[in-house]
């Protein structure tokens, strides 16, 4: 059983290092993107292929941050989201670059999105299909909505690869009046 109001100053890893890639998937991989745009502030880019029919709705996702801070681009193929990703990560215009793939990413791919990471000082996120992942990545997380009678907007957030620490689970709910996560700790026996 959980214990809500809870409140944790931070969340250990996250948001994730910026200047490096990181990955996330599952189906609550969209409010974690939105999460973290929140907290990096500025100016975010979201890449996807024109293809993809999942779209994000300004009314959805003004919640976590203003829709005038997000420019959306769609491309036409995972090979243009990658090439418009490394430009807009290396620009230092945006703070993140969330991009969705459908495909694996090679490691030649995933170092040079962390190249260019670490030349604009951005931050990117790839979202992917579970069970998809790159070499390179410095992170990947799995988020997953929780079904509850008392909150409906809890995720279960799982740090399943961590090339500089340890991994974990949290259960987390974004406070949209406050505009920040809160932890929610399990209760005890």
């Amino acid at each position: 059983m959980l214990k809500f109001g809870m409140l944790v100053p931070n969340l250990r890893f996250f948001p994730p290092t910026n200047s490096r890639t990181h990955e996330v998937c599952g189906s609550g991989a969209y409010v974690f993107a939105f999460v973290l745009a929140a907290q990096l502030r500025g100016q975010c880019m979201w890449v996807r292929e024109a293809w993809d029919t999942n779209q994000i709705n300004p009314n959805g996702f003004s919640e976590f941050i203003p829709p005038s801070e997000l420019t959306c681009c769609n491309t036409k193929d995972q090979m243009q989201s990658l090439a418009v990703a490394e430009e807009a990560l290396r620009s230092g215009i945006v703070s993140l670059v969330v991009m969705t793939l459908s495909k694996p990413l090679g490691l030649i791919e995933g170092r040079r999105l962390q190249l260019a990471a670490r030349s604009g000082k951005s931050t990117g996120l790839a979202i992917i299909p579970d069970g998809m992942g790159s070499n390179a990545a410095e992170t990947r997380w799995r988020c997953t909505p929780v079904f509850g009678s008392v909150d409906s907007t809890l995720q279960k957030w799982e740090l399943i690869k961590n090339k500089s620490g340890t991994l974990g689970v949290w259960h987390v709910r974004w406070e949209p009046t406050s505009r920040r996560l809160i932890v929610v700790s399990q209760a005890g026996e």
